[in-house]
Formats: C-alpha cells, sequence, structure tokens
C-alpha cells in the first residue's frame, strides 16, 4: 500500500485551500529573492534566510534550513536558482519530525491501549473546544467509542461549550460544572470509560496560562489521578496552537513543555493565515510532531497531519 493511499482527494483540496494564504505570501517573496539571479549565492541566501524567519519558520530552524542549503550548494560550483524549490522542499520535509501517520489509517490509536487516554492542553481562544469536538467527530466516524471529560472548570462558558460539542457529534461528556476539581472530573471519566470499555477519552483541560509551577502542578495532579484508574495515562498530551500566532505559538509551546510532557501538537486556523510555516520552526525546535491540522471551519477540516502532504501542498504551484 502506497504511502499516500490514506489521503483523499477531498483531504488534498482541503489542505491546498488552507495553506493558500501562506504559499501566496512565501513564494512572491521567494520570486522576489531571486529575481535576475541565475545562480544561487549568498546574497540569494541572506534574502531566504530573511523570508524564512519573516514567514514565521523561526529563527533557529531558518539558520539550520540555509546552513543545510548553503553545504549542498557548495558541493557545486554553480547553482540554477530554478532549484532553490527544490533544495526548499527537501530540507523542509526533513526537518519536520513525523507522527508515524504517514502509511496508517486516519485518525488511528493504538490496538494496545484501551482506553486511550488523551488529555489536552493550551490556552484559551486558540480553538482548543472546537479541536476536542472535531476530534471526537472524526474518531468516531472510525467506529471509536469516545467519551470526553470536562475538566476546564474553571469557566462555565468552557463547559458549555463542551457540552454543545457533545449533543453535535454524539458523545458523551462527563461534567461536574463549574469550580470542580479538574482531577476529579478527569477520575470520574476515566471510570466510566473503563466501565463501559470505551476506546478513547478525551480530557479538556482549563486554558490558563499561569505561572509554569502552578500550571505543572495542576496537570501532574490530573495525570497520577487518571494513573489510579489506567496507569499509563495519558497516552498523549496534545497542545493545541493557534498558527495564526505565529511566534507567539511558539513561545505557548515553550511554556507548555516546561510544564508538562507535551507528545503531539495540533495547529489550528493554518486556514486564512501566512503564517503556516510556524508547524515547521514548532516541530523542528522541540522536537514534537504535529498530530493534527485545523484548515477550515468544518468538522471534516480537521486532518491528521501528513508532513509529506504538507510539504507538496506548501510548493504546488
Amino acid at each position: 500500500m502506497g504511502i499516500f493511499s490514506f489521503f483523499s482527494k477531498e483531504k488534498k483540496e482541503s489542505l491546498n485551500k488552507g495553506l493558500f494564504v501562506t504559499k501566496q505570501s512565501f513564494f512572491s517573496k521567494l520570486a522576489s529573492a531571486i529575481m535576475g539571479k541565475a545562480t544561487i549565492d549568498d546574497e540569494v541566501l541572506e534574502n531566504l534566510e530573511e523570508i524564512l524567519i519573516t514567514s514565521d519558520v523561526g529563527v533557529d530552524t531558518s539558520i539550520r534550513i540555509i546552513e543545510r542549503i548553503k553545504k549542498r550548494v557548495g558541493k557545486e560550483r554553480k547553482m540554477e536558482s530554478s532549484k532553490l524549490n527544490e533544495l526548499l522542499r527537501e530540507e523542509i520535509a526533513e526537518l519536520l519530525v513525523s507522527n508515524g501517520s504517514e502509511d496508517k489509517e486516519d485518525f488511528w490509536i493504538p490496538v494496545d491501549k484501551k482506553p486511550y487516554v488523551i488529555m489536552v492542553v493550551g490556552v484559551n481562544g486558540v480553538g482548543k473546544t472546537t479541536t476536542i469536538g472535531k476530534l471526537a467527530y472524526q474518531f468516531k466516524k472510525t467506529g471509536k467509542s469516545v467519551v470526553i471529560g470536562a475538566a476546564d472548570t474553571f469557566r462555565a462558558a468552557a463547559v458549555d461549550q463542551i457540552k454543545i460539542w457533545g449533543e453535535r457529534t454524539g458523545v458523551p461528556i462527563v461534567s461536574q460544572g463549574m469550580n470542580a476539581d479538574p482531577a476529579s472530573v478527569a477520575f470520574d471519566t476515566l471510570s466510566s470509560a473503563k466501565a463501559k470499555s470505551t476506546d478513547i477519552v478525551i480530557i479538556d483541560t482549563a486554558g490558563r496560562l499561569h505561572n509554569k509551577v502552578g500550571l505543572m502542578n495542576e496537570l501532574t495532579k490530573i495525570k497520577n489521578v487518571m494513573r489510579k484508574i489506567v496507569p499509563d495515562a495519558p497516552h498523549e498530551i496534545l497542545l493545541v496552537l493557534d498558527a495564526s500566532t505565529g511566534q507567539n505559538a511558539i513561545e505557548q509551546c515553550k511554556q507548555f513543555t516546561a510544564a508538562t510532557d507535551v507528545n503531539a501538537l495540533a495547529l489550528t486556523k493554518l486556514d486564512g493565515t501566512a503564517k503556516g510555516g510556524v508547524a515547521i520552526g514548532i516541530s523542528d525546535s522541540f522536537q514534537i510532531p504535529v498530530k493534527y491540522i485545523g484548515v477550515g471551519e468544518k468538522m471534516e477540516d480537521l486532518q491528521v497531519f501528513n508532513k509529506n502532504e504538507f510539504v507538496d501542498s506548501l510548493f504546488k504551484q
């Protein structure tokens, strides 16, 4: 079975549409950088570095890409500027961390983990609740049973929003209301999932970026309580980031990775932003795979991130 067997035509079209603004911005700058240049020289590479940084790829990752291209260009006395796209494409694909989904069914989970527990973290306003709802919908579409724990108990709106998504998707919600102990909600959710042999548990957590110690203690307490029910939970700590915030998303990633063991990323709002390059910078800088991307408003517009398809779409003219 080919590596892109599970990437449908509809998903490709949705991805292409979602990355349209990023592509337009990036390639208009790239065209200017090589205008009138027959070969790739130092000036082209300096311009390229600036383009990558201003496209929110990040300083460290941009420098890393330039250094790798310099080495390849140096092996030839003269390399035509027309080959720059190809070089960039290959280096970006190499730097993106694989999430292991390239040759698997969409929204797959390990068969030896039941329930498979996902703890979702991220600040308010990044699309965390929407991502949870869409994720539940996508898992349910694959035939899996899902339950959501409403452990973001510090805002009444958060509990209400997750309940609305539960009604939309037909997924049960475990809730104790506002100001309840988040760890207690997580405990009840996993207890229910285990009793009912549910496939997947998604635990929402408070979207506050308070001090690192406070955040760490809160998330650690939730994890410890869950492990009384499922010893190796959570299997996935999913950090949701808003791609349209660019460098701010990278700063949030720093804060959350310092507070807990994030092992997967979801990037929302890639459609309509020119800052899609942040996917490259975050993945490379933190060595954490981007697992899901949001490229539109519809439930189907939450996609499993495929690094090869992402790069193909980014460079498709």
